[in-house]
């Protein structure tokens, strides 16, 4: 293995580590949720100043997140499957 393959493989190895990491935290700051979730730091200040997503702010300045509310948050506004919205078709007009 050359340096350029073998500094490519540790570089995939630490980001995994990092992954890992952050899957064993329950309290996460900015940086971490948005590598944790994929979304832009910017976009989750936006969410933030909105109160769209729920954060702790212990000391007026950093904002801090607990990964069980980030995870219910991602799962929100569950979109049903075609299968189960023919099912709830089929049952709806069963009952009339």
């Amino acid at each position: 293995m050359n340096e350029q393959t073998t500094l490519e493989v540790l570089h995939k190895n630490v980001i995994e580590l990092k992954g890992l990491m952050l899957s064993q935290k329950e309290i996460l700051n900015l940086d971490e949720v948005a590598s944790y979730s994929g979304l832009s730091k910017s976009y989750l200040y936006k969410l933030t100043h909105y109160n769209k997503i729920p954060f702790y702010k212990p000391n007026g300045k950093k904002i801090y997140f607990k990964r069980s509310e980030v995870d219910n948050w991602l799962l929100s506004n569950r979109v049903s499957t075609d299968e189960e919205l023919a099912q709830s078709a089929d049952n709806y007009l069963m009952v009339s």
